[in-house]
């Protein structure tokens, strides 16, 4: 008898704690999805056309929210190319165009992760400090594994590499190839292209120019 009651109050129980378990479940909000858009990263460069990155918002969060705040700002709309070696990288980020210039946000913790700096990848420049990253990035022309562990990984090109090799070698290049705009896909600007500038109106050409002497 004492053996039959206890079954049935560990069913009941059993019951119990599943339908809360469930009514709890129903009752907690999904996260909301972060549309696809919205960690793309669009440069449009001097050297001819649009670069996109895919922005590693899973490896290294506070990196790539410093990268999309700064974009929306504006911060790095006609930055230049500072620091660009062959066969290595290009360098850009630093408003002064020196190499030692940043934002005015605070520097960032260190997210160092596994991502191989393949060809591609789009990294934080830092100085000797590990937690020293600001604004400045750069991307890898060829493979640099040695930089794997010891620099926060942010992103990778997926299309317009082209424009990225047609960069200005030198540091700094003597006519450095620059961003003309930076933007987040979600954010729908259109590209925008080396020498694209608007026409001006020109005035209408009245009878009182028509008549007027030739002068020699």
């Amino acid at each position: 008898m004492l053996r039959k009651f206890f079954l049935t109050f560990s069913a009941l129980f059993l019951t119990s704690f599943a339908a809360q378990a469930q009514e709890a479940e129903v009752q907690t909000p999904a996260p909301a999805s972060v549309p696809a858009e919205e960690n793309i990263l669009h440069l449009d460069l001097s050297t001819g056309g649009r670069v996109t990155i895919q922005l590693f918002a899973d490896r290294a969060p506070n990196h790539v929210e410093r990268i999309k705040t700064l974009t929306r700002r504006g911060f790095y709309d006609g930055l230049i190319f500072h620091r660009v070696i062959e066969g290595f990288m290009a360098q850009t980020g630093d408003p002064t165009g020196t190499g030692t210039g940043g934002s005015d946000l605070p520097d960032l913790k260190a997210e160092f992760g596994k991502f191989p700096h393949v060809r591609g990848v789009v990294s934080m420049a830092r100085s000797q400090s590990e937690d020293s990253a600001n604004s400045q990035f750069f991307i890898v022309f060829y493979p640099r594994f040695s930089l794997d562990g010891n620099y926060s990984a942010f992103g990778r090109v997926t299309s317009g590499m082209e424009y990225v090799d047609n960069i200005t070698r030198g540091e700094p290049p003597l006519n450095p190839s620059r961003i003309l705009q930076a933007s987040i896909a979600a954010d729908n600007k259109p590209p925008v292209l080396p020498g694209a500038q608007p026409r001006q109106s020109e005035a209408p050409i009245t009878v009182d120019d028509l008549n007027a002497p030739i002068n020699p």
